[in-house]
């Protein structure tokens, strides 16, 4: 969340950021909350003073008239100082409640914008793939080749989950392995994270674990929720903690499964593996000085070209326009690779995000580091290593031939086994 400090004395660039991330939220309302919640701690302070001097007086020995005095107005600044703090309280609890639908401040390059199609191209990598026959989509591959079971998990989980089968189970390790493999050689500390957090921690990280515009899963009776993504628990992982700034950057990757709630609109755009309510992904998050968060959001963005120009999938990067930023994003990255079966000629389809979140996470959560004697927020960026259900997708529909068959990457197969499903099974 923005400073409320921060908000009051840049109100005018903050209202206009809310329009350009198009986001419903009221600065003017936190401000105003602001200045009461000031108020009233300032009126406490005056009362305890004052209940603080009753008592001194109290100290020496008086008349019992005086004393009975002093006694009934010790009485009545405590009544009078319990009342104020349980409206410091609920006013402190709206103000809470305001701030956090405020998004972070929005980087001066990123595009103003109101959705995708304003979303900038800014560079593009590798050659689209041009086929001899009309490509299928990663759907009728799938089934063909007994890779991906969509109607048994309807019956059995519900619309939008999946089964994989056969070399598609292979493929799908494959490809974790793939991602770990790159990250531990950047010197990333590799996790499988908890599939599960706490309500507060994935509050603070930006989702909203409750009510019905929420896109997660909670978990009824309890205060914890199944998370959309890792970023949640490895963000999640140094809460409330102050760093030691030689040890910045920490950069973490984390293995979880991920649960959305909301699947998207229906359409060609969103069929089979492209919404799913479970994947699993291999996440990047990184923890740094605030002076180094524009070099590591383009760290970040480096290690995704790395991972998807090893598969040999062609990709173009977009800088994401502000209408199109989640909120706790100063800037988003994202690259979208070519799916031939994508549409009636093939198109550009999502495959990763790359975000800096500057102290926007860390404020919410409390991680903090101490330099020259102050405690700072940390900055915190997270990017898509792998989203398995996507590469998946993008794989099968680039790598396809003629006679059905699907090539393998050659920087997959080491850890595949096979170079191809389709001829090689008995």
């Amino acid at each position: 969340m923005l400073d409320y400090r921060y908000i009051k004395e840049n109100l005018e660039s903050v209202v206009e950021n809310v329009k350009r991330r198009k986001v419903k939220a009221d600065p003017l309302l936190v401000v105003r909350l602001y200045d009461e919640r000031n108020d009233h701690l300032h009126r406490i302070e005056e009362l305890r003073k004052k209940r603080n001097e009753n008592a001194s007086k109290m100290k020496v020995k008086l008349p019992d008239k005086e004393r009975k005095l002093l006694v009934e107005e010790g009485k009545r600044l405590k009544e009078s100082i319990a009342t104020e703090e349980e409206v410091l309280f609920e006013i402190e609890r709206k103000l809470y409640e305001e701030a956090l639908k405020i998004p972070n401040m929005t980087h001066p390059e990123a595009p103003v914008g109101e959705g995708e199609g304003d979303n900038v191209e800014i560079k593009r990598w590798g050659e689209i793939p041009s086929f001899s026959f009309k490509p299928k989509d990663h759907v009728q591959i799938g089934k063909e080749l007994d890779l991906v079971d969509f109607d048994t998990a309807t019956k059995v989980s519900g619309q939008k989950f999946y089964y994989l089968k056969n070399e598609a189970v292979i493929l799908e390790l494959a490809l974790v392995r793939y991602a770990l493999d790159i990250l531990s050689g950047e010197g990333f500390t590799v996790t499988i994270t908890p599939d599960i957090a706490k309500d507060e921690i994935a509050q603070g990280i930006g989702f909203n674990p409750r009510g019905e515009e929420s896109n997660i899963y909670r978990i009824e009776g309890t205060d914890t929720c199944l998370v959309g993504t890792a970023e949640i628990t490895l963000g999640g992982y140094y809460s409330k903690e102050i760093l030691d700034p030689s040890t910045l950057p920490i950069k973490m990757a984390g293995l979880s499964h991920c649960f959305r709630r909301e699947a998207g609109a229906a359409g060609q755009f969103s069929k089979g593996l492209y919404r799913v309510h479970q994947f699993t992904k291999v996440e990047m998050f990184i923890y740094c000085h605030p002076s180094k968060s524009d070099e590591m959001h383009k760290y970040l963005l480096d290690i995704e070209e790395k991972v998807f120009q090893g598969l040999g999938i062609a990709y173009r990067i977009v800088d994401t326009c502000t209408g199109e930023l989640g909120g706790p994003a100063y800037r988003k990255f994202d690259i979208e690779a070519w799916m031939p079966g994508r549409g009636e000629n093939g198109d550009w389809g999502e495959v990763t995000s790359a975000s800096n979140c500057t102290d926007y996470q860390a404020r919410r959560l409390g991680v903090r580091f101490k330099e020259n004697g102050k405690r700072r927020f940390v900055h915190m960026l997270n990017g898509t290593a792998i989203a398995v259900s996507r590469a998946l997708l993008a794989l099968l529909e680039n790598y396809q031939r003629e006679d059905g068959s699907v090539g393998i990457p050659e920087a997959l197969i080491p850890y595949t086994g096979f170079s191809e499903i389709g001829h090689s099974r008995s």
